[in-house]
């Protein structure tokens, strides 16, 4: 049997993947799921794809104007190896707590294009931006002063770049980071405060960050918060010590998870941001423009593997018990933040079309003694029996991370990048 695409939908009308199939296996990396899985030595496990990282990356670098950067937001997905691998790929990092920003520096990320952000850093991890020269997202004047005191007392001036909270809110937004009350930045109104003590205190202003919302796949929603944003920027900096040398205009992309999610035109956001550098290199032309991207980045080119270990039938209805569940991969179990909960792309990874293409409706469940544990909730897959492999699509940000790995004792899974 030859190669083929995968462009079936996997358990529901979500959009196609793009991972291959051979002999009716789901294929990864030049081999079959089953191979693959021999290879790791152990279920449960993720696997991230360098061909589709890759891929993504290329199509961003083609849609985007030449002079604007491309930066990782390390928080979709700390793996070591696959943040190496992405420093040689992007033009820059953000990081979000003292631990990322050590991650990075090994990666040998030149400090100029590494920027940290976060409501709640700690002074030691002022401390260590400032040693290690990275540009700090301030987001309190509680920040600019201990950076002010930090900055004298090594003779060195921090940094830094205001991180502002918007006067507006990203439209279509799945989660919603600016605009109204919100924990992170400095509201808008009060950044020419924030601006004057930054002055005061000789430290070294690179210029702003407004980051305005994460996951939307409406194009228009993300032009007009950019256009929003860089409108914020230019009032902003007639208060700035000097013109800005920066401007981070977020990143908002989102990706497709579920029935009738579509992907975002990004030929639409690319050609307006064109239009956006052009009017850019006018009123601000010593600020480089930077979009920040995690879940875009790395979202689609992951998938999470778990074996199943019991076949149950339950009053009629049949569960999938399996060996990785809402500790592995807290977003699939629609723990994170997901108000109705709706499933993930999944598939059975070793019979992909199922004997004579028969399904049935099965709920996929971890061997977690609580009823979140659920990876699957009555989905038509094909006939699955003990030993076959569940693979949940999607699966490259915010997983493991950003999961209760130590909830019942059960042991984490394993992650390898191919």
């Amino acid at each position: 049997m030859t190669d083929t695409r995968h462009n079936m939908t996997l358990g529901h009308a979500g959009a196609p993947l793009s991972w291959p199939v051979h002999a009716n296996a789901l294929q990864v990396g030049g081999m079959t799921l089953p191979e693959l899985a021999a290879r790791v030595g152990r279920t449960p496990f993720y696997v991230y794809d360098r061909a589709l990282l890759a891929q993504r990356i290329a199509a961003l670098r083609a849609a985007l104007p030449t002079s604007v950067e491309l930066h990782y937001a390390v928080k979709a997905n700390p793996m070591p190896a696959l943040v190496g691998w992405m420093s040689g790929q992007v033009d820059g990092f953000d990081v979000a707590s003292g631990g990322e920003l050590q991650l990075v520096l090994d990666t040998g990320m030149p400090v100029r294009d590494i920027s940290f952000a976060g409501p709640g850093k700690t002074e030691a991890e002022l401390e260590q931006a400032l040693m290690a020269g990275v540009l700090v997202n301030v987001e309190s004047m509680r920040e600019i002063r201990l950076l002010g005191e930090l900055s004298r007392r090594y003779g060195r001036a921090a940094r830094v770049a205001v991180r502002v909270n918007p006067d507006f809110e990203l439209r279509s937004s799945g989660m919603r980071m600016g605009g109204g009350a919100k924990p992170f930045g400095i509201d808008a109104e009060a950044v020419p405060q924030a601006l004057h003590e930054i002055r005061s205190r000789e430290l070294d202003f690179e210029g702003f960050h407004i980051f305005w919302g994460s996951q939307n796949l409406d194009a228009a929603a993300v032009c007009e918060a950019q256009t929003k944003a860089f409108a914020l920027a230019v009032r902003l900096s007639e208060h700035a010590p000097c013109a800005p040398r920066v401007l981070n205009l977020g990143g908002g992309f989102g990706i497709p998870y579920f029935p009738n999610d579509r992907p975002l035109d990004l030929a639409a956001v690319g050609a307006h941001l064109h239009e956006l550098a052009a009017t850019a290199a006018g009123e601000l032309p010593s600020a480089r423009l930077v979009i920040e991207l995690g879940r875009y980045l790395v979202g689609e080119a992951g998938l999470y593997v778990c074996r199943v270990l019991d076949r149950k039938v339950s009053r009629g209805e049949v569960f999938l018990v399996t060996d990785g569940g809402m500790h592995h991969h807290l977003a699939a179990s629609g723990n994170f933040g997901q108000v109705l909960r709706k499933n993930y792309p999944v598939l059975i990874g070793n019979r992909v079309q199922g004997e004579q293409g028969g399904t049935e409706v099965v709920s996929v469940v971890g061997p977690l003694c609580t009823p979140l544990d659920l990876l699957g909730d009555r989905m038509a897959l094909p006939v699955a029996q003990d030993g076959d492999l569940v693979v949940v699509a999607q699966s490259g940000a915010y997983g493991l991370s950003a999961s209760p790995t130590g909830f019942l004792g059960h042991p984490g899974p394993a992650e390898v990048l191919v």
